[in-house]
């Protein structure tokens, strides 16, 4: 999510977007909704399908043709999550689905294996969430995400998804030094569900 932030706020300036934030972040994490379909179905589908880079181009060709450059920044969340941050750690993702179930990453290229607990991997996101809670702190995108604002509710996609699986089970499904981060997203993204809920009723 920190990535996808920046790469948002990065290609927003450059578009002249007005960035919604609750989108650009759940955007980041849609990939990942394949978890829920492991855990509901017991079946190994992570990093297939919903990763292609393909399949994300052709949801966003209608947002390009009535959009246009101002659908980029929510792009560039969505393949960030693929193109970036899984091909570079843990790699094994089915980019070109459905044309080829070939897996793509830094691995399958030959290089060394990254996964979530090596320490590159642990520098690189910390050092990501650290500047983009920064920048969305300076810029106060941090207190969007406090109003009373339907679209705010959004934010129950990467709870249920991402966030909340992370801590169901034992051992934890990422380094105790990520576990920060995850509860940091996971406290904002509730407080700001829980506000539009009970203000609605």
């Amino acid at each position: 999510m920190a990535l996808a932030y920046l790469l948002g706020k990065a290609s927003a300036k450059l578009f002249r977007v007005n960035l919604n934030i609750p989108l650009i972040l759940v955007l980041s994490i849609i990939p990942d909704v394949d978890i829920i379909f492991e855990f509901l179905f017991n079946s190994e589908i992570h990093r297939g399908p919903t990763h292609s880079i393909v399949i994300a181009t052709l949801v966003f060709i209608p947002f390009f043709v009535l959009y246009r450059q101002k659908a980029t920044p929510y792009f560039a969340a969505l393949a960030s999550h693929s193109l970036i941050g899984d091909f570079l750690i843990g790699g094994q993702l089915q980019l070109l689905w459905p044309l080829s179930t070939r897996q793509f990453g830094l691995h399958e290229l030959g290089l060394p294996y990254i996964n979530i607990y090596d320490p590159i991997n642990i520098a690189l996101e910390f050092t990501l969430f650290a500047i983009a809670t920064i920048l969305m702190v300076k810029t106060r995108d941090l207190f969007l995400l406090f109003r009373n604002r339907k679209l705010n509710l959004v934010l129950a996609i990467p709870i249920f998804t991402v966030l909340l699986p992370t801590f169901m089970g034992y051992p934890l499904r990422v380094p105790i030094l990520l576990v920060l981060p995850h509860l940091f997203y996971l406290v904002v993204f509730t407080i700001s569900v829980l506000i539009v809920v009970f203000r609605f009723f």
